[in-house]
């Protein structure tokens, strides 16, 4: 009888032990579902205003922003917008109202939804993606789309630019990512074009020199050519943006900034 209560007790433990690991696997399972990267450069209540110039003539503002944190699919997700508003005088010649949206996962700083709203003259566009990152479709406004892991749209692609390590890369080096926009997955590369010290109305600031190659989807309707200044720190946060049109350049400089991650170390003091 002693020897069927030591099994008894033996074959407890070890089912207990094995419900133990069952539950322990599981959860490393979660937490492991998708990457997790390390992300200093930016945070839930940060706001960076540009003014925007077509050649010297001052156009409209445009503005990101990260209002909140909200669950999507399962995920904590940085909810950022980024709008571009011509000023009144402006509006005259060639009126605009765009509105991106982006959800970015917290943990993993790839995108879970996109929405996109031109109003630009006479020509508006609406379109909307949902990013099932677990069974690689992109569900959009126009149809259902094979993805490949961890695809960006545009503007979660800025951000994420923003938490990579640039400080062994060499003038030339590309970091190549993957763009979803309309109906196609697209490569976007992104150039490090080295260092330059800029002034803009924010103040003056060490920066990296980036070039995204967009092929479609990008913030502005260019021909390609779109140079982007970040400070040269952990915050990475966008100084100027230089973008090529049709006739001419858009450029959007840094006219204030709140709600940063951290210190802004590259900001040069007078």
């Amino acid at each position: 009888m002693k020897t069927y209560n030591k099994l008894s007790l033996t074959n407890k433990s070890s089912i207990l032990f094995l419900i133990f690991l069952l539950i322990t696997a599981s959860l490393y399972a979660q937490k492991s579902e998708f990457r997790v990267l390390e992300n200093k450069a930016f945070r839930v209540g940060e706001k960076l205003t540009f003014d925007v110039k077509y050649g010297f003539v001052n156009a409209g503002v445009a503005e990101f922003s990260i209002p909140k944190i909200i669950k999507l699919a399962g995920r904590e997700t940085y909810n950022v917008v980024f709008r571009v508003n011509s000023v009144p005088a402006f509006d005259l010649f060639y009126k605009v109202r765009d509105r991106y949206e982006t959800f970015i996962d917290v943990e993993g700083i790839f995108p879970w939804r996109f929405e996109q709203h031109i109003r630009e003259g006479g020509y508006s566009r609406d379109f909307s993606a949902f990013f099932d990152q677990r069974k690689g479709k992109a569900k959009t406004s126009e149809g259902q789309y094979d993805i490949p892991p961890y695809v960006n749209d545009i503007v979660s692609a800025f951000y994420f630019a923003r938490t990579y390590d640039y400080s062994k890369m060499k003038v030339g080096d590309k970091i190549q990512l993957q763009n979803f926009y309309k109906d196609k997955v697209y490569p976007l590369d992104v150039v490090f074009h080295g260092k330059e010290r800029i002034t803009v109305a924010a103040g003056t600031f060490d920066c990296i020199i980036l070039e995204p190659l967009a092929k479609e989807g990008g913030l502005f309707k260019s021909e390609g050519n779109m140079l982007l200044w970040v400070t040269d720190d952990d915050i990475r946060m966008p100084v100027k943006v230089k973008t090529k049109v049709i006739i001419g350049s858009i450029d959007a400089d840094l006219s204030s900034y709140s709600g940063l991650a951290g210190e802004l170390k590259a900001k040069h003091q007078k």
